[in-house]
């Protein structure tokens, strides 16, 4: 991935990217905007999947877990398989169409609660977002340590 690029976007936008951390774990991740901004829904939408999908891999990395982990996760979420990930990882698909053109979303996604970005992900009502804040909070329950079987909802 080519950070320089990135970084350069993240100005133009007048954008950062923040991890934010209680007791040493990462909690969430969030594209911000200074005070009071938000970040247009459309703009997380446009934005390239090549872009964001690496700094998913960067958060569960740091917490000792693995690539092909998030790939898991991004297949149970979507029903993309692991080639299809690298393929969308390596073009330009937007982070909207990666989900949009999803091949089979996981009907047990909507066992997914909580927070992420400071949202309860179950209450977001444009359905894109809450798509993409679902695989936000997995990544993050991921990097927390979280059970791949518990991440995956498995029924016991």
């Amino acid at each position: 991935m080519n950070t320089e690029l990135l970084k350069r976007w993240l100005d133009t936008e007048k954008a950062s990217i923040v991890f934010e951390s209680e007791q040493g774990q990462d909690t969430s991740c969030a594209l911000t905007r200074p005070k009071g901004e938000t970040m247009d829904s459309e703009k997380v939408y446009n934005m390239e999947f090549a872009k964001l999908y690496p700094l998913l891999v960067q958060k569960a990395e740091r917490k000792g877990r693995t690539a092909e982990e998030v790939d898991t996760i991004i297949s149970w979420l979507t029903g993309y398989q692991a080639e299809d990930i690298r393929k969308a990882a390596a073009g330009s698909i937007s982070y909207g169409d990666f989900f949009r053109n999803a091949p089979q979303l996981n009907p047990d996604r909507k066992l997914i609660k909580g927070v992420v970005c400071g949202v309860r992900v179950e209450e977001i009502e444009e359905p894109l977002m809450r798509e993409i804040r679902y695989l936000d909070k997995l990544v993050d329950e991921l990097a927390k340590g979280k059970a791949m079987e518990k991440i995956l909802r498995k029924k016991a």
